[in-house]
């Protein structure tokens, strides 16, 4: 990308009206017609606004892009506790003694699809030197990327690559090509988590010539190597197609850590041996709306659902465990899982109405308003009315799926104190007079809409004037997504999926050099939780470490950044005659290419 680099993010606004004429453009591979492929049609809540790994900082995002390119590694499609497993690469990375070097073989013979930005239109193998490439990328200012905070402070020479004018003819010392096939990773301090980088999808491998040919419009023309290419994509669906290319792998059960006990009645079988993808063509809908999603499932449109809460009464016949109504299960499977991760809602401390203010003593007062915000919201309400009362609530941003999580937490952080917020209030000087503006930002939708409006009866509990709570609304989720990326929403709701079992990245979420357009959407920026993180971050799992995650809990709890938070319970329902394990947490979209739409009856096996 020496000689040409892709303009920043904010320009793919402008390519909305765009997404559906390029992708018509795009057709099935060796002449086969749309009604010849088996077809799994998903549902998702929201949809990416770009489809370029720089940009793959949400959910949705991700889902399309492991499918559409490669990254190095991936998480065995069957095993819980969930396990690494080799993916482009060849094994687990050869990793020196003292744990510096990372030395990764990739596998021979992958090839990018076949696209007019190569040469005679024939997709060339995939090097070592793509990796390098891509991971430059996240670096390079111009492409305002998201992906960044995973690699930042971490590679020898990589940060500096980015301040000396981000030159792609210039070598990272710790970021090489040895070979075609041999990459080598040289770490500042040990990372423990680096292998679990590389599996996200802001390590995905792009060849040069497409960035270079399509420029801004890689957002929406990705050329990969992955399992499925892209046929279509528009703001409210995607169409993707088998890769006709990708390389040739047997389905090992035992391999991707099949459970006997629990998954033999998945109809998971008869896939031994088989070469993933096992279906040619994915559909994917973007549906906002909790009941339009739920009735195009219920009227046979789609093939899987998440559940919207609203339909919880009549999909259950128990809640703890979870279970389908009889007339339901005798059509659908179920999968019930509390999420690997969290929602809360962060405090932009960039903005000097609530956040950080050079005046002390505003920004003393700024910190009690915070807090009794925190101490006004009522958490379990907002359980029982939105998530069924089946999610967990918890203080801080340690969520109870990590092993790091403190099971005998104080249970006052998380209870409604209404005369503390307005002692808070009081005793800090604020009053309905000079009480700020209160923005909460969401993506429009009637869901988030209703959050909204709970939102703003508990302030009103504590004094706060209602006409001083407003809603802050945006079109779609990508619209909102950018807006509090650029610092834009005062209070921003997020749900943050893990993207590996390890609390090291939930605490990166309130890191100060992860502030937007990072991770740190809150742009929380605390000297002694950036000491201990830097010092945790090189750690292995350990009970000091844990001590110090726990620490860095109860320091940002203290400084009232975010009100956090609910692990929510997630009920998947799919159709019985698929045979799939469906994920939402760190498998993720890696499990389309496993879905079997043709699939015998699996019988009544445990669900």
């Amino acid at each position: 990308m020496a000689t040409q680099k892709s303009k920043p993010v904010s320009i793919f606004l402008s390519l909305t009206l765009l997404l559906a004429s390029t992708a018509c453009d795009l057709q099935p591979e060796d002449g086969d017609s749309a009604n010849a492929f088996t077809t799994y049609r998903h549902s998702m809540d929201g949809a990416p606004s770009s489809l370029d790994p720089v940009h793959a900082s949400n959910i949705y995002s991700n889902f399309l892009v492991v499918n559409l390119f490669d990254t190095l590694y991936r998480y065995k499609y069957l095993a819980r506790p969930y396990q690494l497993e080799p993916n482009l690469a060849e094994g687990l990375p050869l990793i020196s003694a003292d744990g510096l070097i990372y030395t990764i073989r990739i596998k021979p013979g992958v090839h990018f699809i076949d696209d007019p930005s190569f040469p005679d239109s024939k997709g060339r193998a995939v090097r070592a030197e793509d990796f390098v490439y891509s991971i430059k990328r996240q670096f390079d200012p111009e492409m305002r990327a998201q992906g960044s905070w995973l690699w930042q402070g971490r590679i020898v020479g990589l940060d500096e690559w980015k301040k000396n004018g981000a030159d792609y003819g210039q070598e990272v010392s710790g970021l090489r090509a040895l070979d075609d096939r041999t990459i080598q990773i040289q770490l500042i301090a040990p990372f423990p988590q680096l292998t679990h980088t590389l599996v996200q999808g802001h390590s995905a491998i792009v060849p040069r010539e497409a960035v270079d040919h399509y420029g801004q419009e890689f957002a929406i023309h990705p050329v990969g190597s992955g399992p499925y290419r892209l046929q279509s994509f528009n703001n409210a669906s995607a169409v993707l197609v088998r890769n006709t290319r990708f390389r040739q792998e047997p389905f090992s059960l035992a391999a991707e850590g099949f459970d006997p006990a629990t998954q033999s009645g998945l109809g998971l079988e008869p896939l031994e041996g088989r070469m993933a993808p096992f279906t040619d063509r994915i559909e994917i809908e973007f549906i906002a709306e909790d009941a339009a999603r739920w009735n195009a499932f219920v009227a046979g449109e789609l093939d899987f659902v998440k559940v919207p809460v609203t339909q919880f009464d009549q999909v259950l016949a128990n809640r703890n465990p979870p279970s389908l109504v009889p007339l339901m299960a005798e059509k659908y499977r179920l999968i019930a899982n509390m999420e690997s991760g969290f929602v809360h809602t962060d405090f932009n401390m960039d903005d000097e109405r609530i956040g950080y203010h050079p005046d002390p003593d505003r920004d003393a007062r700024n910190k009690a308003l915070r807090c009794a915000i925190i101490k006004a919201f009522d958490w379990h309400k907002r359980n029982e009315i939105f998530y069924y009362g089946i999610g967990r609530v918890f203080a801080g941003i340690i969520p109870p799926v990590s092993p790091e999580f403190d099971t005998e937490q104080d249970q006052d952080l998380i209870s409604r104190d209404l005369d503390g917020a307005q002692e808070l209030l009081s005793s800090h000087g604020w009053n309905a007079s000079n009480l700020p503006v209160l923005e909460y930002g969401f993506a429009a939708g009637v869901t988030d809409r209703q959050m909204f409006e709970q939102f703003r009866s508990f302030m009103t509990d504590i004094g706060y004037p209602a006409e001083k709570i407003r809603p802050l609304t945006f079109a779609t989720y990508g619209d909102y997504a950018r807006a509090y990326l650029n610092r834009e929403v005062m209070l921003a709701t997020i749900g943050w999926t893990m993207d590996y079992p390890d609390a090291e990245n939930t605490i990166q979420l309130f890191f100060g050099p992860n502030a937007a357009p990072g991770t740190n959407s809150a742009n929380y920026n605390n000297t002694e939780f950036n000491r201990l993180y830097r010092a945790s971050s090189t750690m292995q799992p350990s009970p000091m470490r844990t001590a110090m995650y726990r620490n860095m809990n109860r320091i940002l709890i203290s400084d009232c950044a975010t009100i956090s938070g609910i692990s929510r319970t997630l009920i998947l329902v799919w159709n019985r005659d698929l045979a799939m394990l469906p994920d939402r947490s760190f498998v993720g979209g890696f499990f389309f290419r496993f879905v079997e739409t043709n699939a015998p009856s699996a019988g009544d096996g445990t669900d």
